[in-house]
């Protein structure tokens, strides 16, 4: 993975497992339109390389991300005013910068995991929606508090919420705007664990490092966009179709075949396939023709 010069982030490699650290820990790592340029770009690094095979993204200091930057008071979301939360531009032609980088996040070919490592505010939380998994501290604060700004909630989070902890949550959380604790967080599934700050990063760390040893990147990558585009597919056929072309394809594949012979030689895998090559195409089979089965 080739390193940039990042200005609010910093990304390291090691043993194929990215760290991507939000890096403005004298303004709680508030989210700026730099921010989200550099986040995409890191995204587009971590795809590019096969030898990445997780993605792990925390903050820097005692923040996760406060937010978006307010540096410029009232007019922080005015568009046409260019604030530097949006980028400027104009209603009717403006993408939410928010949207622009959990739409990248869910794009991404490799599983992403969350450390939430402090508050996790406004784009701070929704931002971590499309991630696959989200582990936090113990002195974690999240909140969806756009009500409370006279805004709603972006970053495609009135897709993702929902689909993570149900409407009834995902409503009051947002028509309410409360920051709350890590472990309410917990009980209604927001995040899969709570750990010690110093526990947090080793706990990310093993979950990525099982994924890098263990399984075939391109099984895993076709995995994650066949699980999350699932979620929108209004009956189980869509669901059919996609995995009877998706084994039809694998099944000849080298690391079918050595996670076959592993398996029956009772040795850890060792996995070839890389991640975009190998996938196979045409790709995504969601894109393909519907067909007739027995039901």
């Amino acid at each position: 993975m080739a390193t940039q010069a990042y200005t609010t982030i910093r990304t390291e490699v090691d043993e194929r497992v990215c760290t991507i650290t939000l890096d403005r820990p004298d303004r709680l790592n508030a989210f700026t339109l730099t921010m989200q340029q550099e986040l995409c770009a890191a995204f587009d690094e971590v795809d590019a390389d096969p030898g990445v095979r997780a993605v792990i993204v925390t903050g820097a200091g005692r923040g996760f991300c406060a937010g978006a930057d307010l540096a410029t008071g009232g007019a922080s979301f005015d568009i046409e005013a260019g604030s530097p939360a949006t980028g400027g531009g104009r209603p009717g032609a403006h993408r939410d910068e928010g949207g622009i980088l959990t739409l990248r996040i869910f794009d991404c070919a490799k599983p992403v995991i969350a450390a939430i490592n402090g508050p996790a505010v406004g784009v701070g939380a929704t931002m971590t929606l499309p991630m696959d998994i989200r582990l936090a501290s113990r002195s974690a604060r999240v909140g969806f508090v756009f009500a409370r700004r006279g805004l709603v909630p972006e970053a495609c989070s009135s897709w993702f919420l929902p689909r993570v902890v149900g409407i009834s949550t995902a409503l009051e959380w947002t028509l309410t705007g409360r920051v709350f604790d890590a472990e309410e967080a917990l009980a209604h599934g927001l995040v899969r664990s709570l750990h010690e700050p110093d526990d947090l990063l080793p706990a990310a760390r093993a979950i990525a490092t099982e994924i890098a040893e263990s399984t075939s990147a391109v099984s895993v990558a076709m995995t994650r966009q066949m699980l999350w585009r699932m979620l929108g597919a209004d009956h189980p056929m869509a669901a059919h179709r996609v995995d009877s072309n998706a084994i039809a394809e694998l099944g000849k594949s080298a690391d079918v075949r050595e996670g076959v012979m592993s398996f029956l030689e009772k040795r850890p895998p060792s996995f070839t396939d890389q991640v975009p090559a190998d996938i196979p195409s045409p790709w995504p089979f969601w894109d393909e023709p519907s067909f007739e089965a027995e039901r």
